[in-house]
């Protein structure tokens, strides 16, 4: 009886041993993967958005702070691998504003933007599009992004409420301005046929949103945050609005 409990201990101990050695050497507030390599900032990146921190449990969340917080007092408990803390960073991160240490609304979340949002993407590429669902869908896109932005702003130096309703409304006139507009020029272009016509306006939302994500405010666009991850010389992000903050801690987590 005592070898078997033996051999199962090690047993146990051997795979915690080959588990731990699979991730790299913990650190807090470090990314895990390298960020010297566009394939170190893209799985970085896929970490961020990863959806299943959005099923993580209020439990589940605790036990991570606090591995995490035992691991900054180093009264980490023996037996703890790499693994298991990188996981538990992860889940912080994507749940956790690290400026307030309050939880962000799950719809807002860098782990919910794909899942929340794709449903926009899919509306704003309906065809045969009445004017009102042309506006709709471009202020709901516009209005989800404002408020990502706001999510996960800058909480140390707040803005001014003024500054931010400024930004939101003219982020959904331009982009509103833009497609309805396109969408007339279109209809009043006699020398499309049916058919071209109707391949045409399936991109019009295109130069909407594209042309709203480089003056977005008040957050840093969804094209700065992918081009950080081809162009580490353009670290750290230099947008300055309530978002940047929050936007260079996501390329390279000093905190």
């Amino acid at each position: 009886m005592a070898d078997t409990a033996t051999t199962a201990s090690a047993a146990a101990a051997a795979s915690a041993a080959s588990a731990s050695t699979d991730a790299p050497p913990f650190q807090l507030g470090k990314p895990r993967f390298q960020q010297t390599s566009f394939y170190g900032r893209f799985r970085h990146f896929l970490d961020i958005i990863d959806p299943r921190t959005l099923f993580v449990t209020e439990r589940r969340l605790r036990e991570a702070v606090q591995l995490l917080e035992d691991y900054k007092n180093g009264t980490l408990r023996p037996g703890v691998t790499n693994e298991q803390l990188w996981s538990a960073q992860k889940i912080k991160q994507a749940i956790l504003h690290p400026d307030t240490n309050e939880k962000i609304f799950m719809p807002f979340r860098m782990s919910g933007y794909i899942p929340f949002g794709t449903p926009i993407v899919v509306g704003l590429l309906l065809p045969n599009q009445t004017l009102a669902s042309t506006v709709f869908w471009q202020w709901l896109n516009q209005s989800h992004n404002a408020c990502v932005n706001y999510a996960n702003r800058n909480a140390t130096k707040p803005s001014p409420a003024s500054k931010f309703i400024q930004g939101y409304l003219g982020a959904v006139i331009s982009a509103v301005s833009i497609a309805v507009g396109l969408n007339v020029l279109v209809q009043k272009a006699n020398k499309f046929t049916p058919a071209t016509r109707l391949l045409v306006q399936r991109f019009v939302p295109f130069p909407a949103v594209g042309r709203l994500s480089c003056r977005r405010a008040p957050g840093c666009s969804s094209l700065c945050k992918a081009s950080c991850a081809w162009q580490p010389s353009a670290w750290p992000c230099h947008w300055r609005s309530a978002f940047s903050r929050r936007c260079q801690r996501l390329k390279r987590p000093s905190w």
